[in-house]
């Protein structure tokens, strides 16, 4: 059986439960109860083999460490074989056993879970929904449907990256179900990807050197989705490789499947951190070898905006510096972060972002003075357009990000822009507004491209200069009635009527661009310096644009006498009747 297959069945078989809820939970609630039922299972099965050993443990070691918490934990998780365990008598198999004390035993069962777990749980704010089920009766058949053959999620029978897989799509079954947004949990793993291809390639300490250890981190990492695909990719090139997850996520339940996700891959869970990281960063001051990252756009950061104002006072000793976006959009302050965790010594960046970021913001602006920033301080190593339709939330134009502050001597000084809008092959069934997806096949296409750092029709390299200019504002003499320039201590008094600016590329000299392009039109014309304003655009989609001519004139004529001709009987036939 496939990979997918086996995600399918399983996420297909935990749907199934979902309609055991049905009556007494709308279906936009499903997940309340479905999602940490799952986590809870998973960790159910972890620990069942271990059960008695774990019992053991307990006894044994109460006595001795029960000043010590630390080395009891320590030893019950040895003993557990897990980063945690359970001390309660009970399974969920064995729960089934006393019908009648179901609710109460259950949460003794919760209740003896570590102490990390038991955050996890908190987080799913779960405990009103086992008195709902209770009161409604619906508790006994619900945990009855997790602990059949199906639900076995031991790692034996569903790996940890079948696992992952398999919450991403019931999150997003019940996101859809209740006309949520799917798309803010996980990012296509097709294009997690095509990320980590090309943030590790060429990196030869990470894909070779044995006992390498890194560290990637992800500041709105969701169910970790980013996170895993990075792990899974290097061990997969180099299996003596560690490469260190680090994330946080504003949403309690997706931060708890991550966290959860973490915990079962023996990971250290507390490198998974709950808040806004906007307004409350988790990892200040930490630096990371890589950043994967898909956060949100589109969303306002009102609620933010006094901890971004009052960082950005700090300037660049804080994370905002450069400026701040517009109070509608909060993606470019992800931007900042992530360029904020890039170690001196050197990091690579992958981030996805809409098209705002290229152009939004006029010279002198938040957005204009980031890009500006960005370039000046060549972090910027290539920009990718993806196909449109690829995420399930949205259909509008997205890009990947790279950037890096250890960029190869013939990359220094310059942006690679690569179109790899065409580039995709269609999905049968749409999942969402995803349409398409990236086969393995063009996912090493689009790397190949961006390796081979060539121009082609798709592939095109600027100096970081390019994408700058000076806003120049042009100024005319103001006329006085006798129809003489009016002058001011001699000195000719501007026109407000008659002012205008113009964009002078930063290639390019203010008097050459004068005297070529204003001046002749307007000789009187003269530029005010004081308002001259730097300003960094990246208009991605003109430097791919290809020119298709009108169809001719005749033509368009023969296809009107033909379409009249047609037309004549039906017409006659309308208006006869």
């Amino acid at each position: 059986m496939s990979l997918m297959t086996h995600v399918k069945e399983k996420a297909d078989f935990i749907w199934s439960i979902a309609d055991k809820l049905t009556g007494v939970y709308k279906p936009h609630e499903y997940g309340n109860v479905i999602l940490p039922l799952t986590v809870i299972r998973r960790f159910d099965c972890m620990l069942a083999g271990t059960k008695a050993t774990v019992d053991t443990a307990v006894k044994e070691t109460r006595a001795a460490y029960k000043i010590n918490t630390q080395m009891l934990e320590r030893r019950l998780c040895q003993a557990s074989g897990c980063p945690f365990y359970n001390t309660s008598p009970y399974t969920l198999q064995t729960l089934l056993d006393d019908p009648d004390n179901l609710a109460a035993n259950f949460r003794q069962y919760l209740a003896g879970f570590s102490a990390n777990v038991r955050e996890i749980i908190k987080r799913f704010n779960f405990d009103p929904e086992i008195t709902r089920m209770d009161e409604k009766g619906i508790l006994y058949i619900v945990l009855q449907a997790f602990t059949t053959d199906k639900g076995d999620f031991h790692p034996n029978h569903v790996s940890n990256i079948e696992m992952g897989y398999v919450f991403e799509e019931i999150i997003r079954k019940f996101s859809e179900s209740s006309n949520e947004d799917a798309g803010q949990h996980y990012t296509p793993r097709e294009v997690i990807r095509l990320m980590v291809n090309i943030l590790f390639m060429d990196d030869d300490e990470m894909l070779t050197s044995p006992d390498a250890i890194k560290t990637l981190y992800d500041p709105a990492c969701g169910t970790g989705g980013m996170l895993s695909v990075a792990s899974e990719y290097l061990k997969k090139l180099n299996a003596s490789a560690t490469l260190i997850p680090y994330g946080q996520e504003i949403n309690d339940q997706t931060f708890a499947i991550c966290q959860a996700d973490t915990l079962i891959k023996g990971e250290d869970a507390t490198h998974i951190q709950p808040g806004n990281t906007l307004s409350d960063d988790q990892f200040a001051g930490d630096t990371f070898d890589y950043i994967l990252s898909n956060p949100p756009f589109g969303r306002e950061w009102k609620n933010e905006k006094k901890a971004v104002l009052d960082e950005q006072k700090t300037g660049f000793a804080g994370r905002f510096g450069a400026g701040v976006p517009a109070i509608g959009d909060s993606q470019m302050l992800f931007l900042e972060t992530v360029v904020r965790k890039m170690k001196p010594a050197g990091s690579r960046v992958a981030i996805i972002h809409n098209g705002s970021p290229l152009f939004t913001g006029d010279a002198g602006s938040g957005p204009s003075e980031i890009r500006r920033y960005l370039l000046e301080h060549d972090l910027i190593e290539a920009i990718i357009a993806l196909p449109n339709d690829i995420f399930y939330n949205t259909g509008i134009a997205t890009y990947i990000w790279v950037l890096s502050n250890r960029k190869s001597v013939e990359r220094r000084g310059k942006v690679q822009l690569i179109n790899a809008n065409g580039i995709y092959t269609k999905l049968r069934k749409s999942l969402g507004s995803k349409r398409v997806e990236i086969s393995d096949a063009q996912i090493a296409e689009i790397s190949r491209i961006y390796g081979a750092f060539r121009e082609t029709e798709d592939c095109k390299i600027f100096p970081n200069e390019a994408f700058g200019y000076q806003k120049i504002t042009v100024e005319r003499p103001l006329i006085g009635d006798d129809g003489q320039p009016v002058k001011k201590r001699g000195k000719l008094q501007p026109d407000p009527a008659r002012r205008d600016t113009e964009n002078v590329p930063l290639t390019e000299t203010i008097d050459a661009y004068m005297q070529r392009e204003v001046l002749p039109f307007a000789p009187d014309a003269w530029v005010d310096e004081k308002r001259t304003k730097i300003g960094y655009e990246i208009p991605f989609t003109r430097y791919f644009y290809h020119y298709e001519p009108p169809q001719p004139a005749a033509e368009i004529a023969e296809d009107i006498r033909k379409i009249a001709k047609e037309l004549d009987g039906s017409l006659d036939a309308i208006f006869k009747a």
